[in-house]
């Protein structure tokens, strides 16, 4: 039977090798800046009170979809307190209205379940019953790394709850974005759309079933996050709205909370010293929604506050053209009454 010192001394081996890891991991190239867009002060450790400073938001109304935690909770709390009327969804209305009563300032709770394309209806009816333009409409809400194959509709279920939900809720709702001064869409994806199969989306394993990865899947949905936001933004070209994608980098919320015990134990170690907390984490999100130094930007991906050339799949307009058109006809049934 192995000693208590060689159990501690094993303990902090894994707990060394996991802080190398995610080390290695943040040591990377400094991004490639797309020219002709401005750059903003901001960076990693800016938090979103710090990049909404000064701003007014009072007679704005914005959209938060996954509000019940994490970073979609934080960005509430703050564009509510710069004054916008923050319309915060959760997948039940129980846990919207909780997460909105904790929050100071003016915010409507509203259930919505992204992968119940109805619920997702209902809630986009419940926003145009309200009568006003949206400012901003935060496409937040996600699913991370299901261990084990899980289908909705017949459809991988990451796929369904971070990109069809949301491809359906904008679209029933872009009318009253577009009918804001200056209506924004912002989608979150990640750095993990790097993990989607060479092939970009497959096309033909929607489904999931053949050759599940749990990685691969969220990675094919984050991918089709920012495919979604650049097809949007061709589409809104010329316009005053916009939309725009971004990745918060790695923050310490629920949504690792599908990942295996071991690796959620060890996180929870390491992670403050190499992962933001939702204040940093909301920091993209907010600046995108509220800050007026990117107005007239559209069509781009954002990394801390600024945006990021990464090239690749997830700039191809063909991709997010054919993207555009096959979530179309999954959700056909849904987008009109």
């Amino acid at each position: 039977m192995p000693s208590r010192r060689k159990i501690l001394l094993g303990t902090a081996a894994v707990i060394a090798a996991g802080v190398g890891a995610v080390a290695v991991l943040r040591r990377k190239p400094p991004p490639v800046r797309p020219p002709g867009v401005p750059l903003s002060a901001f960076d990693a450790k800016s938090t979103a009170e710090q990049v909404t400073a000064g701003i007014n938001l009072a007679g704005r109304t914005v959209l938060i979809t996954g509000a019940t935690s994490g970073i979609g909770l934080e960005a509430m709390r703050v564009l509510a307190m710069r004054g916008a009327h923050v319309l915060g969804t959760g997948r039940t209305l129980e846990k919207a209205a909780a997460a909105c009563a904790g929050v100071t300032g003016r915010t409507t709770p509203l259930a919505l379940e992204l992968t119940d394309f109805p619920s997702v209806v209902a809630c986009a009816k419940a926003v145009q019953a309200l009568g006003v333009p949206l400012d901003a409409l935060i496409c937040n809400a996600g699913i991370m790394a299901l261990p084990q194959l899980e289908q909705v509709y017949g459809l991988e279920k990451q796929f369904v709850t971070n990109h069809l939900g949301h491809f359906l809720l904008v679209n029933r709702l872009l009318p009253q974005v577009q009918a804001a001064p200056q209506g924004r869409v912002v989608v979150v994806s990640s750095s993990a759309l790097k993990w989607a199969d060479e092939t970009a989306i497959e096309w033909d394993n929607l489904s999931g079933e053949r050759d599940y990865s749990a990685n691969r899947a969220y990675g094919q949905s984050k991918l089709a996050n920012s495919l979604f936001s650049l097809e949007l933004a061709r589409r809104l070209a010329g316009s005053a709205t916009t939309s725009n994608s971004m990745n918060p980098g790695a923050v310490l919320t629920q949504l690792q909370r599908h990942a295996p015990a071991w690796a959620v134990a060890l996180g929870n170690v390491v992670g403050p010293a190499f992962m933001k907390a939702p204040a940093e984490g909301a920091s993209t999100v907010c600046y995108l929604a509220a800050h007026p130094g990117v107005a007239a930007v559209s069509g781009r991906y954002f990394i801390d506050c600024n945006p990021v050339a990464i090239g690749g799949n997830s700039e191809s307009p063909e991709l997010a053209a054919k993207l555009w058109t096959v979530s179309t006809e999954l959700v056909r049934e849904y987008l009109e009454d």
